[in-house]
């Protein structure tokens, strides 16, 4: 299971499906509706911010949202799509470190070089910050403690 911190627009289709039905499940272990995956690793975060289904679902909506940009078909009935707030944006939120989202823009770059090199290059050109999903804020720090880091490659996605 792998829930990006990173916001769905760097994703290959094939990473963006994938997330759909890993947060998918995500959501149905935070309501207890399956008896694996309950202490992975990649639900500490959403455990931790008190209200772990508000936060799958927001998490879901920024995925659904991403999916209807590329003109993708996702079954919004799978899941509780929360209304927009009518500022536009979160107003809480669950914190991820920059060194967490360096690793995970890597490891992402890293996939990406094997699989979709349009899409490695187009996030190679990136000039600005590396957004985030936005039910995060992004805090200084290292990788976070749950992260199994399986590769430590540069921005680039190089090992």
């Amino acid at each position: 299971m792998r829930l990006w911190s990173l916001h769905p627009k760097y994703l290959d289709a094939k990473g963006l499906v994938a997330l759909w039905r890993e947060a998918l499940l995500a959501r149905k272990v935070l309501e207890n509706k399956t008896r694996g995956y309950k202490h992975h690793p990649q639900l500490a975060r959403f455990y931790a911010s008190g209200d772990p289904l508000k936060f799958i679902n927001l998490f879901l909506h920024e995925v659904y949202n991403e999916a209807c940009l590329r003109g993708y078909t996702f079954d919004k009935t799978k899941v509780d799509i929360p209304p927009q707030p009518q500022s536009g944006f979160i107003a809480e939120f669950i914190t991820v470190t920059d060194g967490q989202l360096q690793y995970e823009f890597g490891f992402l770059q890293h996939k990406l070089l094997k699989r979709d090199i349009k899409k490695y290059n187009e996030n190679r050109a990136l000039t600005a910050d590396i957004a985030v999903n936005p039910v995060f804020k992004v805090v200084p720090g290292g990788i976070a403690e749950w992260e199994k880091v399986k590769i430590l490659p540069d921005m680039d996605g190089a090992v």
